[in-house]
């Protein structure tokens, strides 16, 4: 794996002069991880570039999170960008719109496992469950260190059976606990999925597609798009499939700003 500026020519290479599928993760990527996820924001600097961006002839964009689709959308706010929440289960933009099957027998189980976790989290100070309808996420970041692997521990203790018994799928993140439908989709998929229904729109077949990630769960796009594009984590990056790593969440921006001098110096 490569640190993308040190390879910026061969990557410039690859999206030059054609029509580019852009992804990029919230939490961690586009934005700052925060104490809480109420308090995460998008850096002001950001947002202009992704609008700019936006406004490109042949660029699309695309939000990819775990949170709630309406959560991702109120948090960015352009309306002509696609939104994908609760890890692909959700997709919304401009004349899309998809959303993955969900069954009655799921969501009240759901439900149970939530009393379950929350009899647990409610002895741990930090600790606190985000329900986003279609999933859980459990966060242990604001968790005393001496308390988190206790309480994760007995976390995974309660989701274990259900899990077992394939009602649902659990995935660890950074500092998080992700509770979710036992169906084949995941980021990646959702990724695969928008990228067909973009190839008409902006009439390339040989569109570069780009994802850019910080977590767990953005590995299974990494893994999917390996032939197909550029992929690049993060942060920490061993034992990661993407193509290239950033170092810091900073310079997420660094690599929006040479993407849009280039889309404008080709148009």
């Amino acid at each position: 794996m490569k640190y993308l500026f040190s390879a910026w020519e061969t990557v410039k290479d690859q999206i030059s002069a054609k029509a580019m599928l852009l992804f990029f993760d919230f939490d961690g990527t586009l934005a700052p991880i925060a104490a809480s996820p109420q308090k995460a924001h998008l850096p002001q600097e950001t947002l202009e570039l992704l609008k700019s961006l936006s406004q490109e002839k042949l660029c699309r964009i695309a939000i990819v999170s775990g949170r709630a689709l309406t959560d991702v959308k109120q948090k960015i706010g352009i309306e002509s960008l696609v939104y994908i929440g609760n890890h692909g289960l959700e997709i919304e933009g401009p004349e899309i719109r998809h959303s993955v099957t969900i069954s009655d027998a799921y969501l009240k189980t759901l439900q149970a496992v939530k009393v379950e976790l929350q009899a647990v989290i409610n002895s741990y100070k930090g600790a606190f469950i985000e329900d986003k309808g279609l999933t859980l996420s459990v966060h242990f970041r604001l968790v005393d260190i001496e308390g988190i692997i206790e309480l994760r521990n007995k976390a995974r203790a309660i989701v274990l059976p259900y899990s077992m018994k394939n009602m649902i799928k659990v995935r660890s993140g950074k500092m998080v606990l992700e509770i979710r439908p036992p169906v084949l989709w995941d980021k990646g998929k959702a990724a695969l999925w928008l990228i067909e229904k973009w190839r008409p729109v902006v009439k390339d077949d040989a569109a570069i597609a780009l994802y850019c990630g910080d977590d767990a769960t953005d590995e299974d796009a990494f893994r999917v798009l390996a032939d197909k594009g550029i992929t690049i984590v993060v942060g920490a990056h061993d034992g990661s499939a993407a193509q290239y790593f950033l170092n810091t969440q900073d310079e997420v921006n660094d690599l929006l700003s040479n993407i849009v001098q280039l889309r404008k110096s080709l148009s």
